[in-house]
């Protein structure tokens, strides 16, 4: 359970906390319970400023946020690995007339995913990160068994994305669960659909 190493922010109704991040950085990670995707950054070592990383909304996550965040965590014990519950309970904001699903986001899995697959120009690619997904599926002997048994194109996606996903994470405590919603969420960022090719290259190996 988190207890004093998260914080209550005053600018947006949301909680922020520390963590470390996949690099051994000092990382700020800022939930709210009425958005799905979470709000990351790191602290520069120069400035001890909050700089949220690509792809995070600024008006959704300001940088006052931030910057109220990094304020209110200093000295505060790093939150380990894990997911964080926000309901509406713990905003206590009794104006809200319906009470906001908890978040139930890895934050620790968005920031690995933007990193890994952040390209040249600085934007985060689902180009290279289906590129990738699809390298994995042609070397997996697992896929190429499911593949030959004439498994559903779903199924053998699904397999692909939640493998891929714990191994870039190395986080194999993930639950299923877990990464459809990290999935779904991609997809509602994306709405194209995030692994359209990876869908179309195996449904094409099928045939």
């Amino acid at each position: 359970m988190i207890r004093t190493n998260v914080v209550k922010l005053s600018v947006i109704p949301a909680f922020a906390y520390r963590e470390k991040t996949a690099s051994g950085d000092i990382g700020i990670v800022i939930v709210r319970p009425d958005q799905r995707q979470p709000g990351i950054g790191s602290i520069s070592k120069k400035t001890g400023e909050a700089v949220p990383l690509k792809n995070t909304p600024v008006d959704v996550y300001p940088a006052e946020a931030f910057a109220e965040a990094v304020e209110l965590t200093g000295g505060l014990e790093f939150r380990k690995q894990g997911k964080a519950k926000v309901s509406k309970k713990m905003l206590k904001e009794p104006k809200v007339k319906e009470e906001p699903k908890p978040v139930e986001v890895e934050p620790f899995v968005y920031e690995v995913l933007i990193e890994k697959y952040t390209d040249k120009n600085g934007k985060f690619s689902y180009e290279l990160m289906n590129k990738d997904f699809i390298q994995f599926a042609h070397r997996s002997t697992v896929v190429k068994d499911k593949i030959a048994e004439k498994e559903s194109a779903k199924k053998i996606v699904r397999y692909i994305t939640h493998t891929k996903i714990r191994n870039i994470t190395k986080n194999d405590d993930l639950t299923d669960e877990e990464v459809d919603k990290i999935i779904e969420i991609l997809d509602e960022i994306y709405p194209k659909g995030v692994f359209k090719e990876l869908n179309a290259e195996i449904r094409k190996a099928l045939k």
